[in-house]
């Protein structure tokens, strides 16, 4: 097998993952069901949509890391965006499911070891981004995860700036999918 049919495969296992995540996900927003719905929709036209190749859009994986008092959140001022955003990106050949690849991105971008991810996602975010040049959708799949209340946050080469906010004092300009995430993960989906 060639790194290429490699990769394939593996993307493969991912995209089968992610329909029987999202085919046995619901929340309590009709807006978020509409959504899953529009994912498993893509995913059927998409058999690539699980890879950044993928140029229309691609399925990416997000968690909101939050201490174990659930009183702060890391969040990772984004170098394309410009904005506070949940830790997250895209899938890559080598997870192992949609899960794992937001654990993987929340251990990157954070550069804490002790991340503990919630099974199943909190909620789902769509949304245009230009993708290696070129306009692009992401369709972030977004988890909670949780780390201890004295873990140190290492700033990777994927954030303008990573700090971490109490949720009494967070950016003013904090995007709304990231304010319904917070919402989420504090008061239940």
């Amino acid at each position: 097998m060639t790194p290429t049919d490699s990769a394939t495969e593996s993307f493969s296992r991912l995209h089968e993952d992610a329909r029987r995540l999202l085919g046995d996900w619901s929340h309590r927003d009709p807006g978020q069901r509409v959504l899953r719905d529009q994912y498993l929709d893509f995913l059927q036209v998409h058999p690539d949509g699980m890879s950044r190749h993928c140029s229309v859009g691609h399925l990416t994986s997000s968690a909101l890391v939050m201490n174990d008092s659930r009183s702060r959140v890391l969040l990772t001022l984004h170098p394309k965006v410009g904005r506070w955003l949940q830790l997250g990106g895209h899938n890559e050949s080598g997870d192992a499911s949609v899960r794992d690849a937001a654990h993987r991105e929340a251990r990157e971008e954070s550069g804490i070891a002790d991340v503990t991810i919630a099974a199943v996602p909190l909620r789902l975010d769509r949304h245009a981004v230009p993708c290696r040049g070129l306009p692009s959708e992401h369709l972030d799949v977004q988890y909670l995860a949780w780390v201890p209340d004295d873990a140190v946050a290492v700033i990777s080469d994927e954030s303008d700036d990573l700090r971490w906010f109490d949720l009494d004092a967070l950016p003013e300009d904090l995007d709304t999918s990231v304010r319904a995430l917070i919402d989420d993960a504090l008061f239940g989906r």
